[in-house]
């Protein structure tokens, strides 16, 4: 009859733990692909902004060596990505091309400017800094003209901004519901051994060791949810890369050790926080009111 009664037990004990790893992997892959969405997006718009360019469009007495200077210098600021020099030759035949005629002989000289092509990192491409760098260089001695795409970048900002906070809101939403569901799961494994808990309390057990095998238990079941997780988000990420290459998913390996380690963390801290007060409300209850 015992035999058969610890045996109910073990397989009942191991059925709260199946269902507590399962929810919590299931919770921490919802996590981590919103979590690899929001990382993405910034990762995307970020990539979308430095496409975009302030030219410096430079006067016709301006030297080759005032130009090299000029790029030089260009390159030390910290707002500079890349630069591209373009002679008015140059111009002159690109537009020639898309024209399909040669405009220089019909006009008999070339109107175009010699230029350089700043290409911002992506902090600075926003109206306000791109508008300060606009008017610095509009000082300067060798620069005729800065120009750049104004309305693009308002837009660009404003987009931005509006799908970044609303990532924020989601992620933050998704993340408020995988701590309650966790912070369940595991209390409700901790509530099936209340009696355990308060009889080691009064045969003298101090708290810290009582909790010290819950909070490892709860531990051990959260690293296990996690690694089935990642494996899940692993999966997802290989066929993501595999039918849409342009992400590079699989070869953004900050990202990657962004997100993987970022699930790790998040159940390192939901499993031992949320086994600790659960633990620890059992521990503050009387013995009558462990049977409500």
């Amino acid at each position: 009859m015992s035999t058969s009664f610890d045996t109910y037990q073990k397989r009942r004990l191991r059925s709260s733990y199946f269902s507590v790893v399962l929810s919590i992997s299931l919770v921490l892959f919802m996590v981590g692909f919103l979590g690899l969405i929001l990382l993405k997006a910034t990762s995307v718009a970020n990539h979308v902004k430095e496409k975009t360019a302030i030219t410096l469009f430079l006067k016709d007495n301006v030297s080759k060596k005032n130009i090299d200077n000029l790029r030089a210098s260009l390159k030390k600021e910290p707002f500079t990505k890349t630069t591209f020099y373009v002679s008015k030759a140059q111009a002159a035949r690109t537009h020639s091309k898309q024209l399909g005629e040669d405009f220089v002989k019909f006009l008999g000289e070339n109107p175009l400017k010699n230029s350089i092509d700043i290409y911002l990192n992506a902090p600075f491409v926003t109206p306000e800094k791109m508008a300060e760098i606009e008017t610095r260089f509009q000082k300067n001695a060798f620069v005729l003209e800065v120009t750049y795409d104004k309305p693009l970048i308002e837009f660009l900002t404003k987009n931005i901004q509006k799908i970044s906070f609303w990532l924020l809101v989601i992620s933050a939403f998704f993340a408020l519901i995988s701590i309650l569901l966790i912070n369940s799961s595991l209390r409700l494994s901790v509530y099936s051994k209340r009696f355990n808990i308060k009889t080691m309390q009064m045969v003298g057990a101090t708290k810290s060791f009582i909790r010290k095998p819950f909070i490892l238990q709860g531990i051990k079941l959260g690293m296990i949810g996690s690694i089935i997780a990642l494996i899940g988000l692993a999966s997802v990420i290989y066929y993501i890369n595999k039918y849409i290459p342009a992400l590079q998913l699989i070869n953004d390996f900050t990202l990657l050790s962004y997100l993987f380690g970022g699930v790790l963390i998040v159940a390192f801290l939901i499993t031992w926080l949320s086994t600790y007060f659960a633990t620890q409300r059992f521990l503050n209850l009387q013995t009558d009111e462990l049977y409500y």
